[in-house]
């Protein structure tokens, strides 16, 4: 079939029923290159961009996949290829062998375009301005914190609001029907409050709220609501971009994409989800129990449908029996009543502004927050880096935070990433060790999970990546 030049700025040519070829144009992130930089996207050998930006491509362009098992993704396109040309008239990107789904009568969707250009922006400026120009140290923690901010001030993220309004919500990929269909009731509610907001940008509970939101902003006249996705290269493949996000942000390793989280957030919602929510729980519990922290306010709200109301029971307990009753009293448990949830969030966004007001501080950037270089430390999860996690009775709540979040970072990379499920198949699964207590209180929650399916959507007999020892 001959190449069809298409007036969006993309040519298409079809190779089967599930893949074309196409070459795009710039769409509002990135239009010009050096040819440094070209090269370096080129080249697929060691220190080469190229492996990451094919990783990071193929996942927006496989937008609205119903899978999170990323070796299967990465077979079944296995011939996809990314190229990098350069004219006199800027940039273009050469697909082969794209999935078809990005495509509409031969024109890429404009939303995945500019979520495409936003991948080549994000992977050029933090090899380049983050990594390789020297003017970051990222082993001290204010460096860290600064690398975050550039990456996303580059991105236009951060606005200088006349309000707090963004309200990050966290949740699983892989939920139930009942409790996707309530993170759209909540994601309304807060439409209809003109919030804003940011999620992990995947399917399930990352899609939900921003889905709710449209209408609620829809019936409020506003045309500028913010549907901000967050992630990483690590975790992309495994949750493409949902088709609503309409700033997406890639950080350079979770470490940094939950802080981005953080920093941004003027309020936070957690919905029901597996053990890649109980991570983002725990740093966070870990960062506001820490003592610096302790007058600053962040609301933070766990909901859900009333079906999963023995969830939030089995997060709480967990949470008391480690953390203890200060980190329960830093959030509310609000089931099954959506219109609770929007009004709560929206009085705690009050005291978010009346703090930093009386504090001179941003509203677009949590200077503020103390964040402890244990939580910016990247955590690489292989068996030896699991197996010498302390995870004993005595340490600080926020170190002992840490270290659990270390716990299920390790377990969320051995369900999706393929790396580490291939490490895994080699050497066995992770082994868990530490005090009788916690190990006893972290196998039966993690053992919950198992039995209600909140490990994997896509097996149904879900195979342990760990092992929990005393």
């Amino acid at each position: 079939m001959p190449t069809v030049e298409i007036v969006t700025g993309s040519s298409l040519r079809a190779d089967s029923d599930e893949t074309v070829d196409a070459e795009v144009w710039p769409e509002g992130s990135l239009e010009v290159l050096s040819q440094v930089e070209a090269e370096q996207l080129r080249n697929q050998g060691e220190g080469g961009l190229h492996s990451l930006l094919r990783r990071c491509v193929l996942a927006v362009l496989n937008s609205g996949a119903n899978t999170d098992d990323t070796r299967a993704v990465l077979e079944k396109f296995s011939d996809f290829e990314v190229g990098i040309i350069q004219q006199d008239r800027g940039l273009r990107v050469s697909l082969k062998n794209a999935p078809t789904t990005a495509f509409v009568d031969g024109k890429m969707i404009r939303g995945i375009r500019e979520l495409l250009f936003a991948v080549l922006r994000d992977v050029v400026y933090i090899n380049y301005e983050i990594i390789e120009s020297g003017r970051f140290d990222l082993g001290t923690s204010e460096n860290i914190t600064n690398a975050v901010f550039h990456i996303l001030r580059n991105a236009r993220l951060l606005q200088s609001a006349a309000r707090p309004d963004l309200v990050v919500c966290w949740g699983g990929h892989a939920i139930r029907t009942e409790e996707y269909d309530y993170t759209k009731r909540v994601g309304y509610e807060l439409g209809l409050r003109a919030l804003n907001v940011c999620t992990g940008c995947g399917p399930g509970a990352m899609k939900g709220p921003m889905k709710g939101a449209t209408i609620g902003h829809a019936k409020q006249r506003i045309g500028t609501g913010r549907y901000i996705g967050i992630t990483e290269p690590g975790i992309i493949a495994a949750e493409s971009p949902n088709p609503i996000v309409n700033s997406l942000v890639i950080m350079p390793d979770m470490e940094k994409r939950l802080e981005a989280f953080v920093r941004t957030a003027h309020g936070i919602v957690v919905f029901p989800g597996g053990v890649g929510t109980v991570e983002e729980i725990l740093y966070l519990l870990g960062i506001l129990l820490h003592p610096g922290n302790r007058d600053l306010p962040l609301p933070l709200i766990m909901t859900g449908p009333t079906a999963s109301a023995s969830y939030f029971e089995k997060i709480d307990q967990f949470i008391g029996e480690t953390l203890g009753a200060d980190a329960q009293s830093r959030y509310e448990i609000v089931i099954g009543d959506p219109e609770k949830v929007g009004r709560m969030m929206l009085e705690g966004l009050d005291d978010v502004r009346k703090f930093r007001e009386h504090h001179g501080d941003a509203y677009y950037f949590n200077w503020r927050l103390t964040i402890d270089h244990s939580f910016q430390l990247p955590f690489q999860a292989t068996h030896a880096s699991m197996r010498s996690l302390d995870i004993s009775e005595g340490l600080p709540a926020h170190v002992l935070a840490a270290n659990l979040r270390r716990v299920f970072s390790g377990i969320v990379s051995g369900n999706v990433r393929e790396d580490t499920m291939a490490a895994i198949e080699a050497g066995g699964p992770f082994e868990i060790r530490g005090s009788e207590k916690y190990m006893r209180l972290l196998d039966r929650l993690l053992g919950e999970f198992v039995e209600d399916g909140r490990m994997k959507l896509a097996s149904d007999a879900y195979a342990p990546c760990y092992r929990v020892t005393a």
